[in-house]
């Protein structure tokens, strides 16, 4: 069988749609051959196979079931839409699913990418929804891999989850800093705009989301780490109980953003009634300040004789009373915080 590899120094990018390997131990014997010829590499000893697959057609994965007899349940959740992240377990291998995150805090968007993962002892195959999760990581951690002629599979695995899980922590991380800044300018006399308001609808939504798909993460790598499925060997047991404690940190870390987002609003819709009652209580002093001219000259305009009427000390009264009460008013306001 011919050696596939690519020359020395290939570098990983431009990665193709199917990327297969053949490694013995920590050695790729094979690189890029066909999805026909999965089984015959299996055939040899001490081989493992990976393959990785980028939005692959229907016939294409078929045709890998058929090399590796993938159970047709997997089959499917593989090629449907929106998969819960999750662990299935058939008497071959096992299915995994789950996503890569990434946040973008400026547009308050949650790039996602579907990873669905079918596990067996002698060969690992990813199929990918989408690029915008780059492969490239996972490739250099098994190429500098001591561990992986001895631990195989389980040390794919990890690998994968390991990079997945630690891009949660940068989302967590876009999510915190984005509501520090809010937290910052949440008491700013300058009320926000309905460009930030959006902002903050689609930042909550995509908290929302990200929420959704860590949860079951934590269920899926216990999953894996119960004893009675034999999926995870003793050696590499301490690993994913690694992954499981990162899982729970960023699950824990989505709740404190959670709670922190609502006591955001909350104090947002307090303090924006607090304005609000400032605001009216300026206007209606304003308003009894010139209430009291208006009521005095209104009275002293009447067309009926009053006392004063027609004479200078009329309107030395009259406006000695405007300056007076008025005067009286600004100052009960001002003293009261009301002006």
């Amino acid at each position: 069988m011919p050696d596939m590899r690519p020359p020395l120094g290939d570098s990983f990018g431009n990665m193709p749609r199917v990327h297969t390997r053949a490694y013995r131990g920590t050695e790729i014997v094979a690189e890029h051959f066909p999805i026909d010829d999965v089984s015959e590499y299996l055939a040899q000893p001490d081989l493992m196979i990976w393959v990785d697959m980028c939005a692959p057609e229907k016939m294409e994965l078929e045709a890998l079931a058929e090399e590796l007899g993938l159970h047709e349940l997997a089959i499917e959740d593989a090629l449907s839409p929106h998969q819960r992240p999750k662990v299935d377990f058939y008497d071959s291998h096992l299915f995994i699913s789950c996503h890569a995150l990434e946040m973008d805090a400026t547009t308050g968007s949650l790039c996602e990418t579907e990873i669905n993962v079918f596990v067996n002892s002698s060969w690992f195959v990813t199929v990918r929804k989408n690029d915008a999760f780059d492969v490239t990581p996972v490739l250099h951690r098994l190429d500098r891999a001591s561990n992986l002629a001895a631990h195989g599979v389980n040390f794919m695995l990890y690998g994968l989850l390991d990079i997945v899980i630690d891009g949660y922590f940068d989302v967590a991380n876009a999510f915190d800093e984005y509501y520090d800044a809010v937290s910052e300018g949440l008491f700013a006399d300058v009320p926000l705009n309905p460009s930030e308001q959006r902002d903050w609808f689609m930042m909550r939504r995509a908290l929302v989301r990200f929420h959704r798909l860590v949860v079951p993460m934590r269920e899926s790598i216990s999953g894996l780490m119960r004893r009675e499925h034999s999926s995870v060997s003793e050696t590499m047991y301490p690993y994913f109980q690694d992954l499981y404690d990162h899982v729970l940190r960023v699950t824990e870390s989505t709740e404190a953003l959670r709670d922190l987002v609502a006591t955001i609003v909350e104090t947002n819709l307090s303090l924006r009634d607090y304005r609000q009652n400032q605001v009216m209580k300026k206007v209606t002093s304003w308003a009894a300040i010139i209430a009291v001219p208006t009521l005095i000259t209104g009275y002293y305009g009447m067309n009926v004789p009053y006392p004063g009427s027609g004479t200078s000390i009329g309107v030395a009264v009259s406006g000695g009373l405007v300056a007076v009460l008025s005067g009286a008013l600004f100052f009960v306001f001002r003293k009261r915080e009301w002006l």
